[in-house]
């Protein structure tokens, strides 16, 4: 099955490209996305890129933040117990290393608590609370997280811990009674930007502990760091944001964090051109991993460490939590894949809720992601331990699904989330419900508004438009993110030439061509075996365009974000759709219908062994596009889609194989016939002879 994204390309408008491309000495293609994206002066570009850390706030303008100083300060004169209680994701433990860093280099008695992912979740817990006070601690300084803990905070008051609250999420209507609440989303914050990461929070507390040192010291000391906790956490790349991002991908090529440095090492990134695109997908992940996999503190430990073999020993550490991570987030996709091949079913609906036995619960967020950006609909997956489950959901724009989970509240144990995202504790003898009233509230939503994701794109090219220099030029609109993605482009009626699988078949590697042009494309998520497009194909793709750099030769590769069949061959596939059925429902079809559906002997043979020899169990299941041109180019047959189904349909009056068509897909089953049958007896074939004779 193929998602269907629905293609939302910007108008173009010439005379205002062409005045950005004048005004500001940029390339056409940068001019044309910043045209795209609504730009349209230079002033305006100019507003829009700005990066300049003149630009950074007066952290006093956050509410409380006066509060925390004066609390901070007094417990740093007394000499007392300091805990940092962080969270197990790269934005919090980037906050938490960047506040014992300060702390410590202020003298301070302090230590760090990250909760377990597995075993205790997300945010504070009373137990813990409890064991730092047990520990002599007297002051406790939440980052990435707290502000709707009021129970929690009330648990830490009564043992006579004073509490300062740093966290960027939402707040509640009523806020814990902490001594200081330090949230520029706070309803009474001055502070001018509100989308700040929590270690954003954090550096802010840092920078207002030292007001009088001039901030260009401060972002040299950890700017690198929350630039890292930013990118991961994936705010949105706008006013202070994009200053901290900036600057700190600047220093983190030469960041002087030994345990960062490292990493990065290891990684290979200290050779490469360093971007929030590869920081995302290459060195958060590392970082992610050990949190997801439950040992969040080695993570910690590595951005703390001062000792060079402690700092190999825990990168080495974390690529191997991320190996192991992988491992476990691929079987169980992989598992979920195939199930889904024998049974389309599962995948035909609004939503997607699945569930299974062991599934590890560190990963089975990201393995829902990945299962809603290939099927184009939300999806819920429960791993079930006994009788209990714990969920995690992925969601599309306009499915709100943590409002779906709260009309499910009574099947649940508990629940939390926001709009795209959510998690979930379930009963197993709740399941079938609750995949039933998930998919009443996504069926109800599609009535109002297809549940169809939207790919917005900045501009049609042509592949001339594709040179390295040109893709060189998108640099000066980095740092690229929310609010300011990778600019994407479509390319229509390009031939693929050859499909390649690559990393064990987990992702695709596409070679395009078009007027003379070839350009390389990766599609990741989609191996070979489950890609639709066979080599001959002609497709229109949206992609990112990227810089290759191999052996010392730099090319430019696309990174395919979604691909369809072109016009021609879409409408040709629909045109023997429509008259396949036509001619089942019993309407009158022209003889030369019937002709483009009745199909000869080699047709059969031709279709026949393919099923054979591809199917898995006893099934083959997938688009009858692909499967019809898979035999057409394997067999150099004039197959088509109606033919093909034709074929299906003789094969079924005969026993040899069952088939159900199911949304977009076609299950086959091989009923294992054995011997000969005479075709010519079909009483399909003959009721199509009839009409081609008149």
């Amino acid at each position: 099955m193929m998602k269907k994204e629905k293609w939302i390309v910007a108008p173009k408008d010439e005379d205002r490209i062409r005045l950005l491309q004048q005004d500001l000495g940029i390339s056409h293609l940068a001019a044309s996305v910043l045209a795209a994206r609504g730009i349209g002066s230079a002033g305006e570009a100019q507003a829009f890129m700005d990066s300049d850390w003149h630009h950074l706030h007066d952290p006093y303008l956050i509410a409380d933040m006066d509060k925390a100083v004066e609390i901070l300060e007094d417990a740093i004169q007394k000499g007392e117990r300091i805990a940092i209680y962080g969270d197990y994701d790269v934005d919090g433990i980037t906050a938490t290393s960047i506040m014992i860093r300060y702390l410590k280099s202020r003298g301070a008695d302090c230590r760090y608590y990250i909760p377990d992912r597995i075993n205790e979740g997300y945010g504070l817990n009373e137990a813990a609370i409890t064991g730092l006070k047990d520990d002599g601690c007297t002051l406790l300084v939440t980052v990435d997280s707290g502000i709707t803990a009021v129970e929690e905070i009330a648990h830490a008051r009564r043992l006579g811990i004073r509490v300062i609250i740093t966290d960027h999420h939402e707040c509640a209507e009523v806020l814990p009674k902490a001594d200081a609440v330090v949230n520029p989303r706070r309803a009474d914050s001055a502070y001018p930007f509100r989308e700040l990461a929590g270690v954003g929070v954090a550096f802010k507390l840092v920078c207002a502990m030292e007001k009088d040192r001039p901030i260009q010291e401060l972002l040299d000391e950890y700017v690198d760091v929350v630039a890292l906790g930013t990118i991961a956490d994936v705010m949105p790349v706008i006013g202070e944001n994009r200053i901290i991002i900036t600057e700190g991908l600047k220093r983190l090529r030469h960041t002087e964090n030994l345990g960062l440095r490292t990493l990065m090492q290891k990684l290979g990134l200290e050779s490469k051109p360093l971007t929030a695109n590869s920081v995302s997908f290459v060195l958060a992940p590392r970082i992610n991993a050990a949190g997801r996999m439950g040992e969040a503190d080695c993570t910690a430990r590595l951005m703390l460490t001062a000792d060079p073999q402690e700092a190999f020993e825990l990168a080495e550490y974390l690529c191997d939590l991320n190996r192991r991570r992988q491992e476990e987030e691929n079987a169980v996709y992989e598992q979920i894949i195939g199930e889904i091949e024998k049974n389309p079913a599962l995948a035909s609906g609004k939503i997607m809720v699945l569930w299974g036995d062991g599934w590890h619960t560190g990963v089975i967020g990201i393995v829902s992601s990945r299962l809603a950006d290939r099927y184009g609909m939300p999806c819920v997956l429960i791993s079930m331990s006994g009788d209990c489950g714990k969920g995690s959901g992925r969601s599309i724009k306009g499915f709100n699904l943590y409002e779906a989970l709260g009309e499910c509240s009574d099947l649940l144990e508990r629940y939390g989330g926001h709009e795209l995202a959510g998690g979930l504790s379930v009963s197993r003898e709740n399941l079938e419900a609750l995949r039933t009233r998930l998919e009443a509230c996504a069926e109800r939503c599609a009535m109002e508004e297809p549940l169809e994701p939207c790919l917005n794109i900045d501009c049609v090219i042509d592949p001339r438009d594709l040179t390295i220099d040109s893709v060189k030029s998108l640099s000066v609109l980095e740092p690229f993110g929310m609010c300011n993605p990778m600019p994407l482009f479509v390319l229509t009626g390009a031939t693929i030439e050859e499909v390649t699988p690559i990393s064990h078949d987990r992702h695709v590697k596409l070679l395009f061509s078009k007027n003379g042009h070839s350009f390389y494309g990766f599609v990741f998520g989609m191996g070979a075996r489950s890609c639709p497009f066979v080599a001959g194909d002609e497709a229109d793709l949206v992609f990112s365009a990227e810089i290759n750099y191999f052996r010392g030769r730099e090319s430019v590769q696309l990174v395919v974000k979604d691909i369809r069949w072109s016009e021609g061959p879409a409408r040709c596939d629909a045109h023997a759709q429509s008259i396949f059925h036509r001619f089942v429902a019993g309407e009158d079809i022209s003889g030369d219908e019937a002709r483009y559906l009745c199909p000869c002997r080699d047709d059969l043979v031709a279709a026949f062994r393919h099923v054979r020899a591809n199917q898995s169990g006893g099934m083959l299941c997938g688009m009858p596009q692909t499967i019809y041109r898979r035999i057409k180019y394997e067999s150099k047959c004039c197959m088509n889609q109606g033919r093909f189904l034709i074929c299906m349909d003789i094969f079924k009056e005969f026993d040899i194989f069952d088939y159900e068509l199911v949304g977009d897909n076609i299950a086959i089953r091989d009923l294992l016939y054995k011997g000969k049958v005479d075709i010519n007896g079909s009483r399909i074939l003959k009721k199509l002879m009839e009409v081609i004779k008149g």
